[in-house]
């Protein structure tokens, strides 16, 4: 038996080592690539692997690679399955634009760390990493097995916990530090739809439109490159001053490229963000273009919520649906575009295809990825539990909240996201100088530690 007093120094004696370990994992660009051998997701992410399995051995726990999709370390007995379960990730998104410091450099600047992956999801998983050594090392006896589990594709479709699931046992509950604090109950529903069209053959010739790298990424930069000549200018800036947004026209090889910069950010939260695909559709639809140009500059353009589309809705408990732009590109004659939609708990999410298709004339709408929401009543004692670690670390409030974005929770039958951004915080995630205060850090490895301590320690391991 120790005293909190007593845990917490030892809590406190983790923040110099965890933070080498994060510094070494953000300076991996552990982005997704081509399949090789032993490697699903590309050599960075074997590489990114191999290093996590590696640091969590280091540390005194016993790991296992799950073929290149997933790692996994474990403390204490029992089964697999009525283990307590951290879900985290170790792949990113591009770095994209609009960067001041090296993505991958790891910079400390003033107690933040700077970094692609500081705080989603290498910076929670570096924190609940030594959440479990704290506890290890404060020798708290455990009444259920812990099992940090972490996965190389939470960004791009999850088929990393998809094999987990068929080739381990997945715990039925626990939670994943990839979203926001005091705990997030409530995953909105998910609908990925492509879009397929004719490029446009009449009005404004579009010579060159290729932008977004991810459908769940809200691009703050886009292009296309049109015929026209210096005269344009004028027309560009007269559209940039109508819509208080920046777009700008260059000439470039006999042609012109018009340019918006937007704010990117996170599908999830778009009032965050300002979409640069929407700007330029609806610039290039007020220079004259035509077709599926035009169509979707009037039922996407810089709408985040489905207005245009018919498919505009919210419940009290999730909130608005919202909808994402994230890529667009025009090759071979050939308009390909993406949209990323997170609809509440309450709406017929299997209708949403439809719903917007038939607002979408001349255009082919294909679901590419339906995903129901996830709910966990907020009465379950693993809610409980969590809220009660958040409050005695911080004093805040106790409530559960609701989320457009998708987490590896819902790979768990009883699954929550919980931390690592606190109330008040910016949104970093998929953003520009992505960072992670080290203070927030550090009160995260503390409120991860008195969780585990709280819902897999034995009656009577930790007293006052």
């Amino acid at each position: 038996m120790i005293s909190k007093k007593e845990f917490d120094r030892i809590i406190e004696a983790q923040r110099e080592p965890m933070l080498e370990t994060l510094r070494g994992w953000i300076k991996i660009p552990s982005l997704k690539q081509d399949a090789q051998p032993n490697a699903p997701f590309g050599p960075a992410l074997r590489k990114m692997l191999d290093v996590t399995l590696k640091d969590c051995q280091s540390l005194g726990f016993e790991v296992r690679d799950y073929d290149g999709y997933a790692g996994d370390a474990k403390m204490g007995e029992g089964s697999d399955e009525d283990a307590l379960a951290i879900l985290a990730h170790v792949d990113i998104v591009p770095a994209g634009d609009g960067w001041t410091r090296d993505p991958f450099g790891a910079q400390m600047e003033d107690g933040v760390l700077y970094g692609r992956g500081a705080c989603d999801d290498k910076g929670p998983l570096a924190a609940a990493l030594y959440a479990m050594k704290a506890v290890k090392d404060a020798d708290i006896p455990l009444k259920r097995k812990v099992t940090l589990i972490y996965g190389c594709d939470e960004e791009s479709g999850m088929e990393d916990m998809k094999y987990y699931k068929r080739v381990a046992t997945m715990p039925r509950t626990g939670f994943s530090p990839d979203g926001s604090y005091p705990v997030i109950n409530l995953e909105k529903g998910m609908c990925g739809l492509f879009l397929y069209a004719d490029a446009p053959k009449d009005g404004l010739k579009i010579l060159e439109l290729n932008v977004g790298e991810r459908q769940n990424v809200i691009p703050g930069a886009a292009s296309a490159l049109v015929a026209g000549g210096p005269e344009m200018q004028g027309q560009v800036d007269a559209i940039s001053k109508q819509y208080g947004w920046p777009v700008k026209a260059v000439t470039e090889n006999g042609a012109v490229r018009i340019i918006a910069t937007g704010i990117n950010g996170h599908a999830a939260h778009p009032e965050t963000a300002r979409n640069a695909i929407g700007q330029l559709l609806i610039t290039l639809r007020d220079l004259g273009a035509a077709g599926a140009v035009k169509v979707l500059a009037d039922a996407v353009g810089t709408q985040y919520y489905g207005e245009g589309l018919g498919i505009a809705s919210r419940d009290q408990a999730s909130g608005p649906l919202t909808c994402n732009l994230g890529i667009i590109r025009l090759e071979k004659g050939r308009l390909f575009a993406t949209l990323d939609i997170r609809y509440p708990l309450m709406v017929a999410g299997d209708r949403i295809r439809d719903v917007a298709a038939s607002h979408l004339p001349g255009i082919e709408v294909e679901q590419k990825f339906f995903k129901l929401p996830h709910y966990v009543p907020a009465s379950s004692e693993l809610v409980r539990g969590l809220l009660d670690a958040y409050h005695e670390v911080t004093g805040l409030e106790k409530k559960a909240l609701s989320t457009g974005g998708g987490t590896y929770a819902r790979m768990l039958e009883m699954g929550v996201a919980f931390g690592a951004s606190f109330p008040g915080d910016p949104d970093m995630a998929h953003q520009a100088d992505e960072r992670i205060s080290v203070d927030s850090l550090m009160k995260s490895l503390k409120i991860f530690a008195y969780a585990i301590v709280k819902l897999a320690g034995a009656e009577g391991g930790l007293h006052e």
